[in-house]
């Protein structure tokens, strides 16, 4: 993990409020909403390179993973995250949107690093992580439908539009460059030398972006520091229940550690980024369902690095366990 990723929470938080200050000041807010997309669509591009999706294959040569975990991120935690925007969110139904839009998306970058920290199956996570992405691109049009249209009013073709612009578009450039490059330089240099300097790209232009969605709706932030805090509840409890529900599934279909580890972290790690540029574009005239979206990033990487320490605290318990089952057969 370099600086950049090591730091992510803080990097976030300051742009938080470096956006709030500089949204105060008269001329900032109408910019600073024009930097909003472009500085996405470079954060996502930067992302997109890096996924191989020729390589869907290979997820299916460890089917217990690879369908549980499908079954858990694209049915069991769209659900939940309906569940809990109805208990704490009914109130607020732009907030309970953005929770959908956050918890219905899995991650496809941070959740490799928390995967090798923890020491569990890296290949498999990754090879887990195109499935992840392209599901979500045609999945998340039919949640918002299904779940968020009696809670605002969802312009469809504008919600296309977003897909389109801010996912599709930066998908094909990353998928044309990584091919160019990998031919022109070969898969070690691309792998080697080339993504880990375009990783700390990816957060730097996600803190622009969430920096220039502060300044341009500076005033609903300082008329509404509660609402922020309303996110933190629910979104906690998305990470302990699935928490739960991953060792358990873990022990039923008895994973083994590295295993247990990539299915944990599949299944809890959220794609806020590509949330937040649907969010902004098809949503613009409500603003707190983006805003509510900047709490992932907040809370993701504390969280996701004291789950890598739980993993690593029951690693004996559950390879001794694991070695036990398999000797009973």
């Amino acid at each position: 993990m370099d600086a950049v990723e090591k730091y992510q929470s803080a990097l976030v938080l300051a742009a938080v409020a470096v956006g709030v200050a500089a949204g105060q000041i008269d001329g900032v807010a109408p910019v600073a909403d024009r930097l909003i997309v472009p500085f996405l669509m470079v954060m996502l591009f930067a992302a997109f390179v890096g996924i191989p999706l020729s390589r869907l294959r290979e997820a299916f040569g460890n089917r217990r993973v690879a369908g549980s975990s499908l079954l858990v991120n694209f049915v069991w935690s769209p659900l939940l995250a309906v569940g809990l925007g109805a208990v704490f969110l009914r109130d607020q139904p732009a907030l309970w949107v953005g929770l959908i839009m956050l918890l219905v998306t899995p991650c496809t970058d941070w959740y490799l690093v928390f995967t090798d920290l923890a020491d569990g199956d890296v290949p498999l996570a990754t090879s887990l992580l195109p499935y992840n992405l392209v599901l979500q691109l045609v999945l998340l049009p039919v949640y918002l439908y299904a779940f968020a249209g009696a809670l605002v009013d969802l312009p469809l073709a504008l919600l296309a539009e977003s897909v389109l612009l801010v996912l599709v578009v930066p998908l094909l450039l990353g998928g044309v460059a990584r091919r160019g490059l990998t031919r022109a330089k070969g898969e070690t240099w691309f792998r080697e030398r080339f993504l880990p300097r375009l990783s700390p790209v990816q957060m730097v232009f996600l803190a622009l972006a969430i920096g220039a969605m502060f300044a341009s709706q500076g005033g609903v932030i300082v008329e509404n520091p509660r609402l922020l805090a309303l996110m933190a509840v629910p979104v906690a409890l998305f990470y302990a229940i699935n928490l739960g529900v991953g060792f358990a599934a873990g022990r039923l279909l008895d994973f083994s550690y590295g295993e247990l580890v990539c299915f944990n972290n599949t299944i809890l790690s959220r794609n806020s980024p590509t949330a937040l540029a649907i969010a902004v574009v098809a949503f613009p005239n409500e603003p707190l369902i983006a805003l509510a979206l900047v709490i992932g990033p907040l809370l993701e990487l504390p969280l996701l690095g004291v789950i890598s320490q739980v993993h690593l605290a029951v690693r004996g318990r559950w390879t001794a366990g694991f070695d036990a089952s398999r000797s009973d057969r």
